[in-house]
């Protein structure tokens, strides 16, 4: 009786699970997360969280251009599942040649910046 009683009493208390936004509902999932990015002379530099192996050639990025206006996003091809002991981040330079863009042309990074709690 005391366990059923504290049954109903826990399922009175219960409430329903708040929605959460799943990756596929939430904008932009695919756009990798950067600890920072540095607009350079002749490149862009970002830095991302790694595990120990990713690799420049792990990402790919989309430029779009409206009129004088470029946005650009990065996005990984491949995920990192190399485990290191501490957290980590890979800096990666695209020049803009690479990219396709001009260096005194504003650009819009639309990826998310995140704070770095790492070491």
């Amino acid at each position: 009786m005391l366990l059923m009683a504290g049954l109903a009493l826990l399922a009175g208390c219960a409430t329903p699970p708040s929605p959460v936004l799943t990756t596929a509902q939430a904008a932009h999932p695919e756009l990798e997360a950067v600890y920072s990015a540095v607009a350079g002379r002749e490149a862009l530099t970002l830095e991302v969280s790694s595990g120990g192996c990713t690799e420049k050639a792990d990402f790919v990025f989309y430029v779009e251009r409206s009129g004088e206006i470029a946005t650009l996003s990065f996005a990984r091809k491949r995920l990192d599942t190399c485990r290191s002991l501490v957290a980590a981040k890979k800096a990666m330079s695209f020049t803009w040649a690479e990219l396709g863009l001009e260096p005194h042309r504003p650009v819009f990074l639309l990826n998310p910046l995140t704070a770095w709690v790492g070491l």
